[in-house]
């Protein structure tokens, strides 16, 4: 009697199978590649020289922002994710000078808006001009039309300025007289808003914050930190140093980061995870509105973007974590008791963290 064929897993197949079945396959088949194991994530050799590209970038914005390291980390997760930023804290800490310092580092086009009560959206997206030498209405581009857009105060426009905003943050194009126009990849928005001050300004609507991939909220530096800037800075009244930042990352170089990100592996069960994270903010008493499925996705992506640039080629719940706290903390909504106390959203998502299994 024939003895049962094996795999190698030690299981015998349920069927017999004939000596011509039983034949290892050749090496090589006719017209076929030879057999490669699947590799998980992108090559340590491809995160560790995209890498030193990245500590370039590093290194010139912290010779002028002191401080600000982590904020920096966020804004380069945020780009290499394909998302945008919403960077908040009081006036003098430098959120419009790390903006525009990371965009002198990238080679990519570059436009400022200084939002205020009076902007219009046409100021914002363009409008159109009456042509005399072919008397006919051509559209006017306007400063959202470029790769790195900085949005200075973004909450001291109306909600009808900001609601332009809304098509090209999420879809990357512009829709004006029924003509679509399409914006050159990659496309980075990073808004500043101040939140301490009332006097003149809108409250970003729900829709308009759920456009933003991270809120980064930036702090006073140290002590320690803000002496080393007084010694660095008390020569150099007119800022020059900040001229000397250059241009690094094309947007070649920026995609290639963001397949990069694409390619890192993540484990069913810290997907699992993240939807665990953002279903809880759906069923907690503290909280009246829970995150959405975007936040999700951008939780997933996000942490994806965080292990690439930590040089690994897999995510960790550390990774899910570290961005759960950016990701959510602008897409809940506490409910009124929870506000009166005194309570901000980041102290629920640690409640919710610290209640969730984490898998190993």
């Amino acid at each position: 009697m024939d003895e049962p064929y094996y795999h190698p897993s030690g299981q015998p197949d349920p069927e017999p199978r004939s000596s011509e079945e039983n034949a290892a396959p050749p090496d090589n088949p006719a017209g076929t590649e030879p057999r490669r194991e699947a590799q998980l994530g992108p090559s340590q050799e491809a995160l560790d020289h995209y890498g030193q590209q990245l500590d370039r970038v590093r290194d010139q914005i912290n010779q002028v922002v002191l401080g600000q390291g982590t904020v920096l980390e966020h804004l380069l997760t945020a780009l290499l994710c394909g998302g945008h930023v919403l960077v908040e804290g009081v006036p003098g800490i430098a959120k419009t000078l790390l903006a525009k310092l990371l965009s002198r580092s990238l080679q990519l086009d570059y436009s400022r808006i200084q939002f205020t009560p009076d902007l219009m959206p046409s100021d914002v997206i363009g409008t159109s001009v009456y042509d005399l030498a072919q008397s006919r209405f051509q559209f006017q581009r306007g400063p959202v039309f470029a790769q790195v857009v900085l949005i200075d105060e973004i909450n001291r426009a109306p909600a009808k300025t900001q609601s332009a905003l809304f098509e090209v943050m999420e879809e990357r194009q512009i829709t004006y007289d029924g003509v679509t126009y399409a914006l050159a990849p990659p496309f980075f928005v990073v808004a500043t808003q101040n939140p301490i001050e009332q006097e003149g300004t809108y409250r970003l609507p729900e829709a308009q914050l759920d456009r933003f991939l991270f809120r980064v909220r930036m702090s006073y530096p140290s002590v320690e930190e803000e002496q080393r800037l007084l010694r660095r800075f008390r020569d150099d009244y007119a800022g020059l140093r900040g001229e000397q930042v250059a241009p690094l990352l094309s947007a070649a170089q920026i995609m290639e980061g963001q397949a990069l990100a694409e390619q890192v592996h993540i484990a069913d069960s810290l997907c699992d995870y993240v939807a665990a994270i953002v279903s809880a903010t759906r069923n907690n008493p503290g909280i009246f509105l829970g995150a959405s499925p975007r936040a999700s996705l951008a939780l997933l992506r996000a942490s994806k973007t965080y292990a690439m640039i930590g040089g690994r080629s897999f995510v960790t719940p550390e990774d899910v974590q570290a961005m759960a706290y950016l990701v959510l903390n602008h897409r809940i909504l506490l409910t009124s008791d929870r506000e009166l106390e005194g309570i901000e959203p980041e102290h629920v998502i640690r409640e919710i963290l610290e209640t969730l299994e984490v898998p190993r």
